[in-house]
């Protein structure tokens, strides 16, 4: 039973990208608004399928820690989940991505209407001035800016190594960082197609100022916050510690 929700679910992931995809490509050069109102609906959709078909549902704590205005996403990143919740716990978005994503046929296409941040990542620091320029005009626009700090999915019970291009982004920018932690990896891991029924549990920390802090503080407290929450969120069943 399992697989076989975990295979409607991804069914459904795959009609919808093509479907939305080509919708939201009849409006590539709309405002942004009208573009994100139709990329959000994949993710509103196939959260609700994945809560329907694979029992798989989602808490939020802190929504009272989002600001009012624009800030910058450091984000725990263990599944693909995330990128769809955060969609639909923040105002609108978009994210910092490798810019390999944008070529892969519909997912790519429909990614790109999302005027995402798109880095070579082997470019240094021409990447972070990337971020910098680009995310800057981002959040001037109002849009808030989503970053994987440990530039890439990670299993539940590790930790990679915290990257410092989007602390210098924010030190630069002099936004705040809102740092966000979950437990997506324990009902559906990086790798792995079975999706378990359960509860995913995000938490939203206090926004971090960056106003006169060096990018090495920033990190830090991002840091701090997110791996304290991530030992606090980690299941206590042991049948969910360890996905395969």
């Amino acid at each position: 039973m399992l697989f076989l929700r975990s295979t409607l679910f991804s069914l459904s992931v795959i009609i919808t990208s093509v479907v939305i995809t080509c919708i939201v490509l009849l409006f590539y050069f709309a405002p942004f608004s009208w573009r994100y109102s139709i990329i959000s609906q994949f993710a509103r959709y196939n959260l609700w399928v994945l809560k329907t078909v694979c029992k798989l549902d989602y808490v939020v704590e802190g929504r009272e820690n989002i600001p009012d205005s624009a800030a910058i996403i450091f984000s725990k990143h263990q599944s693909t989940w995330e990128t769809m919740a955060l969609q639909q716990v923040f105002p609108p978005l978009t994210f910092v991505i490798k810019r390999e994503l944008l070529w892969l046929p519909f997912f790519g296409w429909g990614l790109s209407c999302m005027d995402p941040i798109a880095i070579n990542r082997s470019a240094g620091r021409n990447a972070i001035r990337q971020i910098i320029e680009q995310g800057s005009e981002r959040l001037k626009r109002g849009l808030w800016v989503v970053i994987f700090p440990e530039g890439t999915r990670i299993r539940p019970g590790t930790q990679g190594r915290y990257k410092i291009g989007g602390a210098v982004f924010a030190a630069e920018s002099g936004y705040p960082v809102v740092p966000v932690a979950h437990n997506a990896g324990y009902f559906w891991a990086k790798g792995q197609f079975l999706k378990r029924p359960g509860t995913i549990r995000m938490v939203i920390g206090p926004p971090i100022d960056s106003e006169g802090k060096s990018a090495e503080q920033i990190l830090t407290e991002a840091k701090t916050f997110i791996e304290g929450e991530m030992a606090r969120l980690a299941p206590v069943d042991s049948s969910t510690q360890n996905p395969h």
